[in-house]
């Protein structure tokens, strides 16, 4: 027997009594309602793939060549991907830190050693020039 997934919680801050159901799918994702306040929200919505176009598999790769490489450009080398899409997909990440980091260490197995530097990388191409 196969577990159930469990539901994404209600994105909207001021649901009371938040009941969370599946609602079909649009575009091939999976669309959910919210029984307690009537709002309907697609699965990534509140996390840094929402309404990205990409497959999350080639963000992850591209993010993971930042952070072992070290560069944006050998990223933009490596998966054919831009440049400045990879600089968007890090400022991404980096406004959902604390869940990534999470994520990070339990799926991929990283060590704390390289979750910091590649915060710290983040961190350095997010700032804004000095002028």
């Amino acid at each position: 027997m196969t577990p159930i997934p469990s539901l994404p919680a209600c994105p909207n801050p001021a649901c009371e009594q938040p009941h969370v159901i599946r609602n079909g799918s649009s575009k091939g994702r999976r669309r959910y309602e919210c029984r307690g306040c009537g709002r309907f929200f697609g699965e990534t919505e509140g996390t840094p793939m929402y309404r990205l176009h990409t497959p999350v598999a080639e963000v992850a790769q591209a993010l993971l060549v930042v952070m072992r490489r070290g560069s944006l450009r050998a990223a933009e080398e490596i998966t054919g991907h831009k440049y400045e899409t990879i600089g968007e997909w890090l400022r991404r990440a980096s406004m959902h830190a604390e869940a990534l980091t999470a994520i990070l260490t339990q799926d991929l197995h990283l060590s704390t050693v390289e979750i910091d530097e590649f915060w710290s990388f983040v961190h350095k191409k997010t700032e804004p020039p000095m002028k």
